[in-house]
């Protein structure tokens, strides 16, 4: 093959793109997602265009068997197409479209809101989101409600820097405060009563199967408060600028993330009294001590090899975070897709 083939791709053929497989197949407007296929890249290095449903995305990186594209704002739910025919603004002609291949987008439902960690759903579809505020800052309302006609509404008022919130099986919510310290037990009337005090700096928080309580203190430890509210110390991991954020698999695995000042953020995953990271290639650390609050927790120590997280990051760029909750349309019957976050 001489130079210009190699500069040029594989040769397609029929000169039509074809699409296999757009990763992930659940996306926000201005997020990034990989299609792969053949044919994807024009004669003579032009660069294809990539379309959802009518609007156009920016193709940030191609080639012939896959790219890369951002997609737009107001992009729907629906087929995404590649056409490798220049100057018809997407349209092509019929040997220079793909195949269409469907993805889903989320669609934003409430704004101008301040959610730190995730936001928590009841048993009736209500959506309760917080309007945080910054380190000690009071605001007049803590907590929102969504209902599901998308109507919103104050819930708590209350409330320093409510951070994050999970439900118990009984339908209870439970709140953190990165201010007080404090994790808060919340009826469905907004009645508040201390559920556990000397948090730290209290961020996400999730229940396991048995109904333990975990919270992350972002300055570097995992609290486990067991049902009978005895608080252990469960992992300690390197600390975190903004927030601990907890959640727990089908399998029991507790998947921790804590953004950084890195370039490259971590997953840390563990089950049972172990929770590992994974640091490289060569290198994993463990987290087996279990010891109750007041004693010593151990210091990490090295393991055995994993591997790292060195690919390209899927999703938002630190400078293109958002701060509104964003509904997804999901069935239940496919699976989700492994993605690779930035917080």
């Amino acid at each position: 093959m001489s130079i210009s083939d190699r500069l040029l791709g594989k040769k397609n053929v029929n000169g039509k793109p074809h699409i296999e497989a757009v990763a992930p197949g659940f996306a926000l407007p201005g997020g990034e997602v990989r299609i792969i296929g053949r044919g994807l890249r024009p004669p003579e290095l032009r660069r294809p265009s990539v379309r959802f449903g009518e609007i156009e995305g920016a193709v940030l990186i191609s080639s012939d068997d896959f790219l890369i594209a951002r997609v737009p704002e107001g992009a729907a739910s629906g087929p995404v197409v590649v056409s490798t025919n220049a100057g018809t603004n997407g349209v092509g002609t019929s040997g220079h479209v793909s195949n269409p291949h469907v993805i889903k987008i989320a669609v934003p439902v409430a704004d101008n809101l301040h959610p730190v960690t995730n936001p928590a759903l009841d048993r009736e579809g209500n959506l309760y989101v917080t309007f945080s505020g910054s380190r000690g800052q009071k605001v007049p309302v803590s907590i929102f409600k969504i209902d599901t006609n998308y109507n919103i509404k104050p819930f708590l008022s209350e409330m320093m820097n409510a951070t994050s919130m999970a439900f118990d099986r009984e339908g209870q919510l439970y709140v953190s405060s990165r201010h007080d310290e404090a994790v808060y037990k919340v009826a469905p009337n907004g009645t508040v009563s201390t559920y556990a005090e000397g948090m730290g700096v209290a961020t996400g928080i999730a229940f396991d199967a048995a109904e333990n309580l975990y919270v992350g203190d972002r300055s570097g430890t995992i609290f486990k408060i067991a049902r009978d509210r005895q608080i252990f110390v469960f992992a300690t991991l390197e600390p975190s600028v903004s927030a601990y954020h907890i959640a727990f698999g089908p399998h029991g695995d507790m998947f921790v993330t804590g953004p950084s000042t890195s370039s490259f953020d971590c997953v840390y995953k563990g089950r049972g009294q172990c929770l590992c990271r994974r640091v490289s290639r060569r290198q994993t650390r463990h987290r087996e001590d279990h010891a109750p609050r007041r004693g010593r927790p151990r210091s990490l120590r090295p393991g055995l090899g994993g591997t790292g997280v060195r690919s390209r990051q899927v999703g938002y760029p630190r400078h293109q975070q958002r701060r509104t909750p964003h509904f997804l349309e999901y069935s239940g019957t496919a699976a989700l897709p492994r993605v690779s976050i930035i917080a």
